[in-house]
């Protein structure tokens, strides 16, 4: 791959008052530069390929009848990517259901994400729940829940906890534009406003829920004003620059450490996919719009600033590529080969000891017929 040429204008989403590093002829503005070294670079650039080139894989395994479901997070690499190489790594992360590159880039092990969407015996949660709803307590990644919302809430309550306790730790949720209509959006704003809890509230705003776009799903300007009436301050950024988000992240995980309380951001982003493998976005969004927003691709800015600093090429670009291409295979090959969970494991991880009549259930279940093939 080239690196692309020079860019026609901003889609109308990125007004004026959006935070930008990258200008409009790709160029950095020094003044909001977060000054990342070549190596922080490399890594941001090596995670959004990552998580692009495993997205169309998944959508691929999906449409042959492989895997059965995918969501996935085409045009939002820098905004996800970003904002979670912003954070610490003692920091936890509530996310939503998008935001696998970024599980991927805090440890969680690509045999592991390929189990779950299998659903099979590698499954951290055991075949339990919907692909990419996954766990990774040791990165600090809490568990993903499809309710719309839900874990606002409960990342409110985790860095509450840590502000009673003292413990130096802050937290990130994230969450889209459509969540900011739910009742634990209000709750977890007012909570979180007024007990200044150490909480980076991140919205993607990538223009639709599902198939909402957002002047129908809210009256406000901004999503980030609606911060104002919690007394949480609200910032705008572009979410498909890398860099932008990496600085304005970072600034608000700073003011959450210190005590100061939490920030929405607001990161205008595109939705280049469907929802979901589910959903078919030609059925209510026209294509003017998407070819508006590929010009500003979020890889493709990020690659477009490596290849001018001589950090990257086409060279190491494809073997990168390649990598992944073969580390996914592999993940695959290994997965589609791995039993699913046994029967017996639904009355784990329920109670931390077993009560006698579930294990009287467990027992009569495993002595019970069984259909053809089964564990």
């Amino acid at each position: 791959m080239t690196a692309p040429g020079p860019r026609s204008s901003l889609p109308p989403a990125i007004t004026p008052d959006v935070f930008r590093v990258f200008r409009d002829d790709g160029s950095i503005d020094e003044r909001h530069d977060p000054q990342l070294s070549e190596e922080e670079l490399s890594f941001l650039y090596t995670h959004m390929v990552q998580t692009r080139r495993i997205d169309e894989r998944f959508i691929s395994l999906q449409r042959q009848g492989r895997i059965a479901f995918h969501v996935g997070s085409l045009g939002e690499e820098a905004a996800i990517i970003g904002s979670a190489f912003a954070m610490r790594p003692t920091d936890w992360v509530f996310p939503c259901y998008r935001e696998f590159g970024a599980a991927l880039m805090r440890g969680f092990p690509l045999q592991r994400l390929v189990d779950n969407v299998y659903g099979n015996s590698g499954d951290v949660v055991k075949g339990r729940q919907m692909p990419h709803h996954y766990t990774h307590r040791q990165g600090g990644w809490a568990s993903i829940s499809s309710p719309v919302g839900t874990q606002i809430t409960q990342a409110v309550g985790f860095a509450w906890g840590a502000k009673i306790k003292h413990q130096d730790v802050s937290a990130i949720v994230y969450f889209g534009d459509g969540s900011t209509s739910s009742i634990d959006f209000h709750s977890g704003m007012n909570f979180a406003g007024v007990q200044k809890v150490p909480l980076v509230l991140f919205c993607r705003n990538n223009g639709w829920a599902i198939s909402v776009p957002v002047d129908r799903q809210t009256a406000s300007a901004t999503f980030a004003e609606k911060g104002q009436g919690y007394g949480i301050p609200g910032v705008r950024v572009d979410g498909n620059d890398a860099l932008a988000v990496v600085s304005v992240t970072r600034k608000a995980a700073k003011r959450a450490a210190a005590g100061l309380g939490p920030t929405l951001i607001e990161a205008i982003t595109y939705r280049m996919g469907g929802h979901s493998t589910s959903d078919d976005p030609n059925q209510y969004r026209g294509s003017a719009e998407m070819e508006l927003w590929a010009q500003v691709d979020p890889i493709e800015r990020l690659q477009e600033l490596l290849y001018s600093k001589g950090i990257w090429d086409e060279q190491r670009d494809e073997a990168l590529r390649a990598d992944i291409d073969e580390r996914f295979r592999q993940a695959v090959a290994k997965a589609e080969a791995t039993p699913p969970p046994s029967l017996e494991t639904m009355f784990d991880d329920v109670y931390e000891k077993l009560p006698w009549h579930l294990a009287e259930q467990r027992a009569q279940l495993m002595a019970g017929p069984r259909a053809p093939g089964s564990r």
